[in-house]
């Protein structure tokens, strides 16, 4: 894949695929319909030479962050693991201490009965 000439917005619209945007997200941020995105996507992929979102996203950020495409698969997984330790704790959310703790609540069930109109009859299956 050879670096391509987009246009301006075919750039913006290449960004928010690779941070993860859908059509929809890409839509509404720029203030243009979801058929124009489509259209856009498909000039994208057309001029870089993808099929899919995920090529899109490898080649914005391959060429953004000046990585080459020709890397041997010993430097390529070596990089893979540098970027993972990089991110990881920003995805799981350790960056700002925030921790979720799963509790189980214990509910029960209370059932009572109503006192029909004489005082020592109870039926306990009315509630």
């Amino acid at each position: 894949m050879d670096v391509a000439e987009l246009t301006k917005r075919e750039s913006e619209i290449a960004e928010l695929f690779a941070w993860g945007a859908s059509k929809k997200d890409v839509a509404n941020r720029l203030f243009i319909s979801e058929r124009t995105v489509e259209n856009h996507a498909r000039n994208i992929y057309a001029k870089i030479g993808c099929q899919k979102i995920n090529e899109l996203c490898a080649w914005w950020f391959c060429t953004t962050f000046h990585i080459s495409f020709n890397l041997s698969p010993l430097k390529r997984n070596v990089l893979a693991i540098v970027m993972l330790l990089i991110l990881t704790p920003q995805i799981i959310g350790l960056d700002n201490q925030d921790y979720c703790r799963m509790v189980r609540v214990r509910t029960t069930r209370v059932i009572r009965a109503r006192r029909s109109q004489n005082d020592s009859d109870i039926n306990p299956l009315t509630l």
